[in-house]
């Protein structure tokens, strides 16, 4: 039976672009104009833990080599689609080994703080700036490129907070960075002054972590941020690490927080053994700064 999400999804494409062309050899891969765009689309069903699995076929990929191109994720109930521009993850895509059925496995985890997408046996990646046709309209017309700044440690954790406080979370930013904090960006929030109690054996390692959201009202951590500007990598995963180790039941998000031309470096430190004999490796993600810029937009839409 033919999916309705994907046959709603492919009419919605050609009244917005115009007649499709469907490639050879898969009943996946689409084009739009000549040449124009190249579609991968994948879809899944939302499971248990608003989890989506996905496989993706290493010879379908081939087809997107060289070309203005975009992985689509649908599922049943996304407001609008996801666009993953296969120029962003062709490094990560090239290095894996498909599983035996010729297809790379892959999730998306779709939580409160954020839509992540994990390949398996590489790690995992915050996409939430990726979500909305608007991503699709900037591949294809690269004049309507908005210019992204080149943004500073302390303005990337001004925008990390600003989410978390538009998310409903209390905020915590080291002390020695709240001055720091550019508020021409977004509307001024108050940091927590002191971290819970609850704490207090990991204190020495959490306060000195870039960012952290906490449940309002409560002493639940949810998520921390590394913002790893001019630092190492490693020394962010190896704080996260420390935390894991000490309290593997808090859990929260870890995300590395960096430029596009780091992400590799993370691939290659997260994926060290001693972050995957932890679980570290499958609980941290990596996120861009255009990303975090992109997700900040989309949540003063919301």
């Amino acid at each position: 039976m033919p999916n309705q999400v994907k046959i709603t999804f492919l009419k919605n494409l050609e009244q917005r672009y115009g007649k499709l062309k469907k490639l050879s050899n898969s009943l996946s891969l689409f084009e739009i104009g000549d040449g124009l765009c190249r579609i991968y689309i994948r879809y899944s069903k939302v499971h248990s833990r608003n989890q989506s699995f996905y496989g993706i076929c290493k010879e379908d990929l081939k087809q997107l080599d060289g070309f203005n191109s975009v992985i689509c994720f649908l599922w049943d109930t996304q407001s609008e689609p996801l666009f993953i521009p296969y120029s962003e993850f062709e490094e990560v895509f090239a290095i894996l080994e498909p599983a035996s059925d010729g297809q790379i496995k892959a999730q998306i985890y779709q939580e409160k703080d954020g839509i992540e997408l994990y390949i398996a046996n590489s790690g995992r990646f915050n996409v939430e700036g990726f979500i909305g046709w608007n991503n699709l309209d900037l591949l294809i017309d690269k004049n309507k490129i908005v210019s992204i700044p080149d943004f500073t440690h302390s303005q990337i954790q001004t925008l990390i907070g600003s989410i978390g406080v538009h998310r409903g979370y209390d905020i915590w930013i080291p002390n020695i960075d709240r001055n720091k904090l550019d508020w021409t960006l977004a509307k001024k929030f108050v940091s927590k002054n002191d971290l819970p109690e609850r704490y207090v054996k990991v204190f020495d390692v959490i306060k000195q972590v870039d960012v952290l959201w906490l449940k309002r009202g409560s002493s639940q951590l949810s998520a921390m941020f590394e913002v790893e500007h001019s630092t190492t990598i490693y020394s962010g995963l190896l704080r996260f690490n420390d935390l894991h180790l000490i309290e593997p039941n808090l859990k929260p998000k870890f995300s590395i927080v960096s430029n596009d031309l780091r992400r590799a470096l993370f691939l290659r430190q997260i994926n060290r053994p001693t972050f995957k004999m932890s679980g570290l490796a499958e609980l941290c993600n990596f996120l861009e700064y255009k990303d975090v810029f992109g997700w900040f937009n989309r949540t003063l839409k919301a």
